[in-house]
């Protein structure tokens, strides 16, 4: 039987030991959990890879503790506008919507995007109808409304400034929520959602719907999940990166993503971190900011959950 795992990663940046009290580190920690079990448990009975990422990251975007799904900060506009991608290494079929609202769980929508519109990526009210002729149910602005995230956005509401989540440029943190899997046949699958950025403007798309990106999967390489600032880990295509590197230069998983996460990303300007899986069930999860919010369980036994550098 192949060697199985899963990865989970609930955005990167500045997370320093002391400034989170012990309740809500507890809180981040169970919810990465949470997710962890549905998606192992999955794998452990032989199921697939996609479905263990779909439901791993369903149950971060529920919480409101993450930037996306339910957590999902205010645009300039006062609204959430949300982004998904999913890809499966079998056959490289992939899903992708951005500029979307009112959709619970916007990787469920990319899913179908990639198994029944014919296409690949779908955005805006053209996602929506999408989602409305599937039967989705969509969900009022209080189900997304949270104190914390709508205060921040106050502060900087009515300025020309954003922010990369919901916390100051100076604590900033990447909100993004990911998985990655490796089942029991070898198959791989990764799958990335975001709520954007706080008082963002113009309709701006980040890397997390972007396949190759924030997201991408290749049974003959690896599966990758990754958050950041967006506009360089698009610049960089950072996730297709990362296996071109494996593909290409005979790099392995670990060798790949610390040369484009401490290297690469890093000579554009841009900060962050992923996490990967490749089809011998091997992890990997760099970043070069303070912390990210971090998970892996394997067959073998090995798991952690983590927040900051170790």
């Amino acid at each position: 039987m192949n060697t199985f795992s899963i990865a989970i990663h609930g955005g990167a940046g500045t997370l320093l030991k002391g400034q989170m009290s012990d309740e809500k580190e507890i809180a981040y920690k169970s919810a990465l959990k949470s997710a962890l079990d549905k998606g192992y448990e999955i794998l452990l009975g032989h199921g697939h890879a996609l479905d263990a990422v779909v439901e791993a990251v369903k149950i971060l975007e529920d919480s409101p503790l993450f930037n996306a799904g339910r957590g999902s900060v205010f645009t300039a506009t006062g609204n959430h506008e949300m982004d998904a991608s999913i890809m499966e290494g079998f056959g490289l079929e992939a899903g992708a919507v951005s500029l979307i609202s009112g959709i619970k769980n916007p990787i469920k929508l990319a899913r179908d995007v990639m198994e029944k519109s014919g296409h690949v990526f779908l955005a805006g009210e053209g996602a929506k109808q999408f989602a409305k002729n599937l039967g989705y149910q969509t969900e009022e602005d209080a189900y997304f409304y949270d104190a914390l995230r709508h205060s921040q956005w106050q502060e900087i509401k009515g300025s020309q400034h954003f922010q990369l989540d919901h916390q100051t440029q100076k604590d900033s943190k990447y909100g993004t929520v990911g998985a990655v899997a490796c089942d029991t046949f070898g198959n791989l699958a990764a799958g990335t959602s975001t709520g954007g950025m706080t008082n963002k403007k113009w309709g701006r798309i980040g890397d997390s719907p972007m396949i190759g990106a924030g997201n991408y999967a290749n049974n003959a390489t690896c599966a990758v999940s990754c958050t950041g600032n967006g506009e360089f880990f698009i610049r960089g295509v950072v996730a297709y990166d990362v296996s071109c590197l494996m593909e290409y230069k005979g790099m392995t998983l670990a060798e790949a993503t610390y040369e484009v996460i401490h290297h690469r990303i890093l000579k554009l300007g841009g900060e962050g971190g992923l996490i990967a899986v490749d089809t011998n069930g091997n992890i990997a999860m760099p970043f070069n900011t303070e912390g990210m919010y971090r998970g892996f369980q394997k067959s073998n036994g090995d798991q952690m959950i983590a927040i900051y550098k170790e």
